[in-house]
């Protein structure tokens, strides 16, 4: 388990300005990304905020305070200064918020290949992949429980992209990959719905 250090709340930019600002990008700086920056964007996805009756609220709206959603940081090498090549699995209910190793070797070549040969895919140092098990919300939602975990994933990914343009990075929206290639590339057993490719601006 890598500790992350602790999300800042206090921000670079007002919300309005981020949402302003906010634009697709697909080109890099060819650096790696500090680990502030890295566990920020993590903690917009999936971060405890407070607690609530006993339940660790996250940041981004979950129906019914599910949470199907499991985050993953896919990093090349030298994408992160304190992370090798791999696949880490985000922790946020540890104290303070982690990440685990997943896959202790670079799966980069594969991410891109299931994501169709994208070169932001491939050019970014880190990518955030979101993954969900539809099971834990449509249990409790039958009806519309699918379309709640779309929906949340479409909020934890947005909550990314403002984080990095907060922070004067770059981002991009991926939906366009093979689900069962990401997930053999990357070694899950959830769903892939989303892939945030981000860094630092060329």
């Amino acid at each position: 388990m890598h500790q992350l250090p602790e999300a800042d709340t206090e921000g670079r930019k007002t919300v309005s300005r981020a949402v302003a600002d906010r634009e697709s990008r697909r080109s890099f700086a060819d650096e790696p990304l500090d680990e502030t920056d890295v566990a920020q964007a993590l903690w917009s996805a999936q971060g405890v905020t407070h607690q609530r009756d006993g339940v660790e609220m996250r940041a981004a709206p979950s129906a019914g305070a599910t949470y199907p959603l499991t985050v993953f940081l896919e990093a090349r090498r030298d994408g992160c200064e304190t992370l090798g090549a791999g696949v880490y699995r985000y922790v946020p209910d540890a104290e303070p918020h982690a990440v685990e190793e997943h896959t202790a070797s670079s799966v980069r070549d594969e991410l891109v290949a299931a994501a169709g040969g994208q070169n932001v895919v491939r050019d970014a140092p880190v990518s955030v992949v979101m993954t969900a098990d539809y099971a834990i919300t449509t249990r409790e939602y039958p009806r519309h429980g699918e379309r709640y975990v779309h929906m949340e994933a479409g909020h934890a990914a947005q909550n990314v992209h403002l984080v990095c343009e907060e922070r004067g990075m770059v981002s991009c929206p991926v939906g366009a990959f093979s689900d069962e290639a990401v997930a053999s590339a990357m070694g899950i057993e959830t769903e892939p719905l989303y892939i945030v490719p981000f860094g630092k601006p060329p």
